[in-house]
């Protein structure tokens, strides 16, 4: 049976909130856990925006890479509570997304929280002003970049998906004066880590394979 370890309280409540915020954005989503080697546990969520989301805390899972559902780990860390629990049976061929290989991610820039959160309101609006028949938003506009962040040799750009997944999950917080989001890259990936919590995305589409 698999078992999820948290010791501390505020973490348990923190990985809580991040998969609340999965499950109301998607009713039907996983969540992948892994754990690190430095006695860490990272919680993965593939968004509706095609963006994956993150969240790391202090604890151990068995077995090391397992993915379950939302809605019963959500279960385990609200209803029943501890610091020991069963976060759901392995749901492993239900997590299709990439990950990011471990690697060397360079510091791109620090943005202001304020400036950031103004643009995902300003994208919410835009957004419902040409939603589609079925409520969405064109692709179009998910993929407009409304950022290009510079650093070093660095030149990346941030869609709008990409600010849509910080606020939807809950990441942002505008409150806290100073406050930034940190953009890394490596060649393949770009991440935008908030107070509350991290999004990534593939900087490049994956060419198809021919055959």
């Amino acid at each position: 049976m698999p078992e999820l370890r948290i010791p501390d309280a505020g973490d348990r409540d923190t990985l809580g909130a991040f998969v609340a915020r999965a499950v109301r954005l998607d009713g039907q989503t996983s969540v992948r856990l892994r754990q690190r080697e430095d006695g860490v546990v990272e919680a993965w969520t593939a968004t509706p925006f095609e963006v994956l989301a993150t969240r790391a805390v202090a604890g151990t899972i068995t077995p090391s890479d397992i993915t379950v559902s939302g809605n019963e780990l959500l279960a385990a860390l609200t209803v029943v509570g501890g610091p020991v629990m069963d976060p759901g049976p392995a749901r492993d061929l239900m997590w299709h997304a990439e990950l990011p290989a471990s690697g060397r991610w360079q510091l791109v820039d620090e943005l202001p929280v304020a400036v950031v959160s103004e643009l995902a309101d300003r994208g919410v609006t835009l957004a419902r002003d040409n939603a589609g028949p079925h409520g969405t938003p064109p692709a179009s506009l998910m993929d407009q970049a409304v950022l290009t962040v510079t650093g070093g040799e660095l030149e990346v750009k941030v869609q709008l998906r990409c600010l849509f997944a910080l606020s939807g999950m809950g990441f942002l917080d505008s409150t806290i004066a100073g406050d930034v989001v940190r953009v890394t890259a490596t060649d393949s990936w770009l991440r935008l880590d908030a107070r509350y919590g991290a999004v990534l995305k593939r900087r490049h589409a994956l060419l198809p394979l021919l055959f």
